[in-house]
């Protein structure tokens, strides 16, 4: 895993968080969210930037993404490589 960003707001009613991309992200990707003790692991399904639908983000976007937990600002995004 290597890390691609961090959780810099997250959207509680929309359950989206706000990732500041620091490689790129592509829908399909498997990623892992980690704050502390808390982490999970879930699929990209889908991501916006500046409110439209986008299939790939690079670095410096800030992306929304469609979060299958609550999450915490600050929260460390990894990305799983292939084969992991």
């Amino acid at each position: 895993m290597k890390p691609i960003g961090k959780i810099v707001h997250y959207y509680d009613k929309a359950g989206v968080g706000i990732i500041e991309l620091e490689s790129e992200l592509t829908v399909g990707d498997r990623i892992r969210i980690e704050r502390g003790e808390n982490s999970f692991e879930q699929e990209v399904s889908s991501m916006q930037v500046e409110y439209k639908s986008v299939e790939k983000a690079k670095k410096g976007d800030f992306v929304g993404v469609k979060l299958d937990e609550k999450v915490k600002e600050g929260a460390l995004v990894l990305l799983f490589e292939e084969g992991e």
